[in-house]
């Protein structure tokens, strides 16, 4: 290997190492998210301040202004009067990591890119790519926002619609830097054969899992994890009452705890059964890692509800659909390699 050969790859290596962070970081944002929901903190900062908002509370007059601005909407007046100042804390702390977290990745993002670009590290046939997902986080801060805001005049908490959103389009810029990190290095660029053979049964599974996500996202709205706390039947049924209460019937997956959580393990059992027929079919080793993920985060998903929804189990769940969702982007990048890859059978 030339000396210009190995200068390329440690500048390639560069950029992939930082979409690596980058991933990581949205990974750790995810989940502070899932735990911001989960601990009804998403409403505790009343205000939309991308610049300003990046200070908390350093006084105690500044902690007691934010704490009367919570105590102006529904969440307050209807499910927490006569929350002391301290119990505000903790909410407040929970959003206020959220938040911070997403204005660290904008700047984890967007200052190397700048200097990379600078320094000819990325070619210009890249930028589009890097520019798209550096603006879905932008639409990404605004979707976060625009859920807020639901929760702040009518309603005491976030609409299911936009959270399903707002972690769905999270989960996507997720699986962009990483499938673009897995891509980096590979000669050519992305192989044209990825809407191929094996490769287009994978994406078809990635589609599955999208699917699963935003159902996900409207059990988290609804709190439907307490609908049915039993397993393998519901409340003691196959077919719960309650599952068509609403109408008309379609209301029923997006507004009825019941029938979301239904529709969620419904789901994982199709993903799961997906899981194996691509694992039968495909001469890659990396088909069964995604068995043995679904078959764990299907036990993460049992025990979550088992358990009455702790915040661990449930944040170890979400977790583990990430995880899942980075496992079958490597399997799309095995299966659509036009040469010869390591864990192929």
């Amino acid at each position: 290997m030339t000396t210009r050969m190995r200068y390329e790859n440690v500048k390639s290596d560069a950029v992939a190492i930082w979409l690596w962070l980058v991933a990581a970081l949205i990974f750790c944002m995810v989940i502070v998210g899932g735990a911001t929901r989960l601990t009804d903190s998403g409403l505790s900062i009343t205000e939309w301040q991308p610049v300003l908002g990046a200070i908390p509370p350093v006084t105690g007059a500044h902690w007691q202004d934010a704490f009367s601005k919570y105590q102006q909407i529904p969440e307050y007046q209807v499910q927490n009067r006569g929350m002391s100042l301290e119990e505000f804390k903790v909410i407040y702390w929970w959003e206020w990591s959220h938040r911070f977290l997403g204005r660290m990745i904008g700047i984890v993002y967007a200052l190397p890119l700048m200097l990379f670009i600078a320094a000819g590290k990325i070619s210009r046939s890249r930028w589009p790519r890097l520019a798209t997902l550096f603006a879905l986080g932008g639409v990404q801060g605004a979707l976060g926002w625009f859920m807020v805001a639901s929760g702040l005049s009518e309603r005491v908490d976030v609409s299911q619609y936009r959270l399903a959103a707002h972690l769905t389009l999270a989960v996507a810029l997720f699986a962009g830097v990483v499938w673009t990190a897995l891509n980096w290095n590979r000669p050519g660029g992305e192989s044209s054969s990825v809407w191929q053979g094996e490769a287009r049964m994978t994406a078809a599974l990635l589609v599955l899992l999208f699917a699963q996500v935003a159902l996900g996202g409207f059990v988290a709205g609804l709190d439907a994890g307490h609908a049915a706390n039993t397993w393998p039947k519901m409340n003691g049924a196959w077919l719960p009452d309650g599952l068509l209460v609403l109408s008309p019937w379609w209301k029923n997956a997006f507004e009825n705890a019941l029938a979301a959580q239904f529709n969620h393990r419904a789901l994982a059992y199709c993903v799961l059964a997906f899981t194996l027929l691509l694992a039968w079919r495909s001469r890659l080793k990396s088909a069964w890692a995604i068995v043995a993920a679904a078959l764990v985060q299907m036990a993460l998903g049992i025990l979550t509800v088992l358990w009455g929804v702790p915040l661990g189990a449930a944040l170890t769940h979400q977790a583990g659909a990430l995880v899942l969702v980075a496992l079958v982007l490597w399997h799309l990048h095995l299966a659509a390699s036009p040469e010869p890859v390591p864990g192929r059978r």
